[in-house]
C-alpha cells in the first residue's frame, strides 16, 4: 500500500486500528513511534546491485492504556514527515514488536489496516539455477496428429 491510499484511508476513518496476520489486533493504545524513509542497498545472489526504498512506520504499544491515535494525528505525523524527510509516495511497510519485530506489507479492509506477512525471494533466480516451473499438460489434452508414424510406413 502506498502512502498516498494510507492518507486517503485516514480521511474518512473515526480511528485508526491494525490487524495483525492472526487475527488479533494491535492494542488500541499503541503509538506510531517513527514514520521513516528507509533505503536498502545490497546486491543479490546474481551479482546485481539494487536498491529499494520504504516509507516505514513503527508502532509501539506502551503501558498509558489511555492513549488513542486519531486519524488526523496519523495525517499530521505523515505530513511532517513528507516536508522535513522529503517522503515522496512510496510503498509502506510496518515494524510491530510481538515476540521479536516484525516487518510487514500493508493493506487495508474498508475499517481497519491489515499487517499482512512479508515473504523473501530470490531475485536472480536464472542466476541461481532455480529451475523454471514447467507447464504441466495432461496427454489427454495434446491434439491428435494425422501426420503420425504408422507400422511399416517407413517414418521411424
Amino acid at each position: 500500500m502506498k502512502l498516498s491510499e494510507i492518507k486517503n484511508q485516514l480521511t474518512s476513518l473515526e480511528n485508526v486500528t491494525f490487524q495483525l496476520p492472526n487475527g488479533n489486533y494491535v492494542p488500541e493504545h499503541f503509538h506510531v513511534t517513527e514514520v521513516g524513509l528507509v533505503t536498502k542497498n545490497f546486491i543479490d545472489c546474481g551479482g546485481k546491485v539494487r536498491k529499494e526504498t520504504v516509507v516505514n512506520f513503527q508502532l509501539w504499544d506502551a503501558n498509558d492504556f489511555e492513549h488513542r491515535l486519531k486519524p488526523q494525528r496519523l495525517l499530521d505525523i505523515i505530513t511532517l514527515s513528507e516536508k522535513v524527510l522529503g517522503i515522496e509516495d512510496l510503498e509502506v511497510e510496518v515494524e510491530y514488536q510481538a515476540g521479536t519485530i516484525g516487518k510487514y506489507d500493508l493493506g487495508f479492509n474498508g475499517e481497519s489496516f491489515l499487517l499482512l506477512n512479508k515473504l523473501t525471494a530470490c531475485l536472480a533466480e536464472d542466476q541461481c539455477g532455480i529451475p523454471q516451473e514447467k507447464t504441466k499438460t495432461k496427454l489427454s489434452e495434446i491434439p491428435v496428429q494425422n501426420n503420425t508414424c504408422t507400422p511399416g510406413g517407413g517414418c521411424c
